[in-house]
């Protein structure tokens, strides 16, 4: 027989947090399509504009399998959204880069994102803005 899972102790806060959920990927799903790449893509970018990853690391990271990732990173790179690069540390893997034009994308994606949430941000108390982005990092760490 299987078991449930235990209903969550703060009901309030789990649904709170599947609307935030909801209300974000909405507004990136619109960008998204505003621009004609995928969510997936979309989260790529971020991950990349900060950071280089092994593509193995970034399929985890978004949690895809190596195969779709390896598809995904074709695409963007005929668009000149990325790039791969051998691994110097590691012959046997290859390090994906993302593009000025890659990085121009992401900047442009995340100034609506931020114009598009701004109304929601404005309802928290500006004292109180780290301190959640702080709590919700926590979460996700």
């Amino acid at each position: 027989m299987t078991r449930e899972p235990e209903p969550a102790s703060e009901p309030d806060l789990v649904d709170t947090l599947a609307h935030t959920a909801f209300v974000v990927t909405g507004a990136l799903t619109r960008i998204a399509a505003e621009h004609d790449v995928s969510l997936t893509l979309v989260r790529v970018l971020g991950i990349l504009r900060d950071h280089r990853r092994r593509m193995a690391e970034l399929a985890e990271r978004v949690g895809v399998d190596r195969s779709t990732m390896s598809g995904l990173v074709d695409r963007a790179e005929q668009r000149g959204l990325l790039a791969r690069h051998p691994d110097p540390d590691d012959r046997r893997s290859v390090r994906v880069d993302i593009t000025p034009e890659g990085r121009a994308l992401a900047v442009r994606i995340y100034g609506q994102l931020s114009a598009e949430l701004a109304p929601l941000i404005a309802r928290v108390p500006e004292g109180r803005r780290a301190g959640l982005a702080a709590e919700l990092e926590q979460l996700l760490d």
